[in-house]
């Protein structure tokens, strides 16, 4: 297959929309998260034709909303789920070595021996930390990448982590594991590199009616309705897939992250790792981001009833993570400090278990008595072996011939946004060139397309107010040149 510009914008949009309605593609790819992107990358890169719609926008949904961890899966190894915790470290040392090393980085986890982390807990986090480094080791992930787990002194660990209590302190665990630069430009980068492969990329469309063959659409722009056509289909909406397959259950459970300014802990440079009370298999985070930012997660609470289009925290939740933060620091962190909070949706398959935090984080691949496949579950870190699993199944079941995957070898593009000295807010970092490059070549149509999903503003709604107008203003201009 011929390779083509990455680059995604409304220009592209249109050409693409209107022959998607004309021909017939080899998969379409219904939803526009890491699943659904990483399965249009997969199946392009087979050289097979992709088309792949989303409702909202690239990352709308649960894919924004993680820790922003790839990780081996420690707390797996704590359950016993060692199938789950062996594919995450596989997964992650793909991820860092070969195919996006380039948004990845290795970040510190702390777990601090504090008095409100008990002797069984600091037992169980260095076993698991030492299990996890096996896993590291089978996965072949070079030491370059993430060093070895080791105890650290008091001293040590107050230098990683400035705001902890030093009384009492006996040091603590320090192991490393992945962290990207965001989530959502993780999903907007495989989507280009889909693009790259001939992948037709279709924000603000929405399917309204799937079958084996297709779909019936709806370009949320224009409000008229089209015919897709496709030999097969494959449906990864994540926690919306029940709306289009009846026989699927999905078990939404909320995961909550709270946003602090990195100021008010010190600045740290590693991770805190907390222990929930009680637990030797569940943790807080606490985990430096760009810019002086500080998020705080996560919860894990059932989530039953409609699915809203965005998922709200609760204040239960947001005091349970400070509560739990402030078990190990000199200065509690109060509610007004608390700079912003999201909260996310991961779509479980509903297996009756009482607490969702018992609900298996594996992925389900499955064909529907309409023939198209539907992918859920799993998490961010495994997105590309359940993208390749639901592609190899979609084409089973078309009985499609197609060459075996190759995500596994194949790196992702890079992002070159343009260097700017036009900043437009210093305590976010925001430049305008960075809005132009999400216009021109990230697929941003609107203001919250970049407020939300291209940079991450929007995180704190005083950062988001604050940068609107300057924003809306060279998103205009951006899409003015594009259409002229």
């Amino acid at each position: 297959m011929t390779r083509e510009s990455s680059a995604l914008n409304v220009a592209r949009r249109r050409i693409e929309l209107a022959r998607s309605a004309e021909d017939t593609v080899d998969v379409l790819v219904i939803g526009g998260g890491i699943t659904g992107v990483g399965a249009a990358l997969d199946a392009a890169s087979r050289g097979l034709s992709v088309t792949l719609i989303e409702a909202e926008d690239l990352a709308f949904g649960t894919s924004r909303f993680s820790s922003k961890l790839v990780h081996g899966g420690l707390r797996y190894l704590a359950t016993g789920d060692f199938a789950t915790a062996k594919e995450s470290a596989l997964e992650r040392h793909l991820l860092m070595t070969t195919i996006a090393p380039h948004l990845i980085r290795s970040l510190g986890q702390l777990l601090p021996f504090s008095p409100g982390v008990t002797l069984r807990q600091r037992a169980a986090g260095a076993v698991g930390m030492g299990m996890g480094d096996l896993l590291r080791i089978r996965a072949r992930t070079p030491r370059s990448a993430l060093p070895a787990p080791r105890f650290v002194t008091a001293r040590a660990a107050l230098a990683l982590a400035p705001a902890l209590d030093r009384r009492r302190l006996d040091g603590g665990m320090l192991s490393f594991d992945g962290q990207l630069e965001d989530d959502a430009r993780l999903v907007a980068t495989v989507a280009r590199t889909a693009a790259s492969l001939g992948a037709r990329i279709l924000t603000r469309v929405r399917a309204v009616e799937l079958r084996a063959d297709g779909a019936t659409a709806e370009d949320s722009v224009t409000g008229e309705r089209l015919e897709i056509k496709a030999r097969t289909v494959i449906n990864a909406t994540g926690v919306w897939a029940g709306s289009l397959d009846e026989a699927i259950t999905v078990r939404p459970s909320r995961g909550t992250h709270i946003v602090l300014d990195a100021a008010d802990l010190g600045v740290p440079t590693a991770a805190l790792t907390i222990p929930h009370p009680g637990s030797i298999s569940r943790y807080v985070f606490a985990l430096p981001q760009q810019h002086g930012r500080v998020i705080v997660g996560l919860t894990d609470e059932d989530a039953p009833g409609p699915v809203p289009s965005v998922a709200q925290p609760t204040e239960p939740e947001i005091d349970f993570l400070l509560a739990t933060l402030n078990r190990v620091l000199a200065a509690p962190i109060r509610r007004h400090q608390v700079r912003g909070a999201f909260a996310g949706l991961r779509p479980l398959v509903d297996n009756g278990s009482d607490a969702t935090a018992d609900v298996s984080r594996r992925h389900l691949v499955t064909v529907s008595e309409a023939g198209f496949v539907t992918v859920l579950g799993g998490k961010l870190t495994t997105y590309r072996r359940m993208a390749e699993d639901a592609v190899d199944i979609a084409l089973r079941t078309r009985r499609l011939d197609a060459a075996p995957s190759r995500t596994s070898s194949l790196r992702l593009v890079d992002r070159a946004v343009p260097a700017s000295r036009d900043l437009l807010d210093e305590s976010t970092g925001l430049t305008d060139a960075e809005i132009e490059f999400a216009v021109r070549v990230e697929g941003a149509m609107t203001v919250d397309d970049v407020l939300d999903r291209r940079t991450r503003v929007g995180l704190v709604d005083a950062d988001r107010e604050r940068c609107r107008a300057m924003v809306a203003g060279s998103v205009a201009r951006a899409l003015a040149d594009i259409s002229s």
